[in-house]
């Protein structure tokens, strides 16, 4: 027993938990309750019409919730502060029942030991940690620096939002991987945001291993997996880069400039913010030579169209922005702004500006351009972003493959 009455959970106390379990629980039907040796067999077992839950007869408060689509849940059950608490500890998918049941033991051995008086130093020798929200301004003084200005709004943003909220009351090496993924579990319905913001979380838990607030190799976020997200692909088919061209075309006597900057886009494959900053002194033609990108400094290749889309634009300066705003000729215009009254005329309502990109690497593809040359094009830092657009080249090779065969079966007199 702890100095505050909390009390490490033995195995006498293994059916107060599953009751406790069972009548907190709102809204999941009847559960089937079973105690077993919880190992990766139990995790194998194939669902049942109705919620299980495991219950390990070993570990007490240890458990896994199987659920009827499949879904299995390592969780720990304690009391803490007089309150019972549920705590994920990630699916059978991401983390193995030996690892689980490592974090179900250390996760009770913290709430047993809570309240009791500790040293002023961790295992690694350290002062005793700060707090995350205090930790956050020293850590963002000395980081923040080595992000670029959009960069650090979105870091920021998701800090304020989304770390300190859940981890700013906690010390810096008292952070475990249980605490993550519980943290993970809470934005099942924001799962972009997830994915966002595990990778900041994740530098500030490195960060804090260099300045020695937590032990080498310790980064609690190491191994969390990322929401699988559908991805947005949207590639123009010829017909629809037609209707395109004409909605350009009727919206070219209302804005001229909006109408070369999209034609940029479609001739380029540039991101939106490279042709909307784009500046004179960066034009040498038959290249755009961008100081600074999403991945560095890059070259844009012009081809004969996209030259002749800057040849038509009017008052070429030695400075300054091709497309100035209306408002602030220091700023430049903002095409999201426009593009949907474009895309309306068009008749394309779910096309977005980055779709264009998308759809100059699929008809490059069609074209028989290899990706490593595509690549390059659009100003790929790795391979690996590039090879998203794989699936097309197969197609590609797939109806050449038709095209020859049906050639050949006509020579040798099959298609007669």
């Amino acid at each position: 027993m702890g100095a505050n009455g909390h009390v490490l959970p033995e195995k006498s106390s293994q059916n107060h938990l599953i009751s406790g379990a069972t009548d907190g629980r709102e809204g999941e039907g009847e559960t089937n309750e079973r105690k077993v040796r919880l190992n990766g067999n139990i995790a194998r077992r194939r669902p049942g019409k109705e919620m299980i839950e495991y219950w390990d007869k070993d570990l007490p408060g240890f458990g896994l919730r199987v659920h009827p689509s499949g879904r299995r849940t390592w969780f720990v059950m304690f009391r803490q502060r007089r309150k019972q608490r549920r705590v994920s500890l990630g699916t059978s998918r991401q983390i193995t029942a030996r690892e689980a049941r490592r974090l179900a033991r250390d996760k009770l051995i913290e709430v047993a030991l809570d309240g009791l008086p500790t040293r002023k130093t961790d295992r690694s020798g350290s002062k005793q940690a700060p707090l995350m929200r205090d930790y956050a301004e020293r850590f963002w003084a000395d980081y923040a620096r080595h992000w670029k200005p959009s960069t650090q709004r979105g870091n920021c943003g998701s800090i304020k939002r989304h770390i300190l909220p859940a981890f700013g009351n906690r010390r810096v090496n008292e952070i475990t991987k249980a605490d993550v993924l519980f943290w993970r579990d809470g934005f099942a319905e924001r799962t972009g945001t997830f994915n966002r913001t595990i990778p900041i979380l994740s530098v500030m838990m490195t960060y804090a291993e260099k300045l020695g607030l937590r032990p080498r190799g310790s980064n609690p976020c190491r191994g969390t997996p990322r929401y699988k997200r559908k991805r947005m692909e949207r590639f123009l088919s010829a017909r629809e880069y037609g209707q395109l061209a004409s909605a350009l075309i009727d919206f070219e006597v209302e804005n001229p400039l909006v109408v070369a900057a999209i034609r940029l886009l479609i001739y380029t494959g540039a991101r939106c913010g490279e042709i909307e900053k784009l500046r004179w002194e960066w034009v040498q033609e038959p290249r755009l030579m961008l100081p600074d990108s999403k991945t560095g400094a890059k070259i844009i290749y012009l081809n004969r169209q996209a030259v002749s889309v800057i040849a038509m634009i009017p008052d070429r300066t030695a400075s300054g922005l091709l497309f100035p705003s209306t408002r602030d000729p220091d700023k430049p215009t903002k095409l999201s702004m426009y593009w949907p009254d474009i895309r309306n005329r068009a008749a394309l309502p779910d096309v977005r500006l980055h779709d264009l990109r998308h759809s100059f690497a699929s008809t490059a593809i069609r074209d028989n351009i290899s990706l490593m040359v595509i690549g390059k094009l659009l100003g790929h830092a790795l391979a690996e972003t590039t090879s998203r657009y794989a699936h097309l080249s197969d197609e590609v090779v797939a109806d050449a493959a038709e095209r020859v065969s049906g050639s050949i079966a006509r020579l040798v007199g099959v298609g007669r």
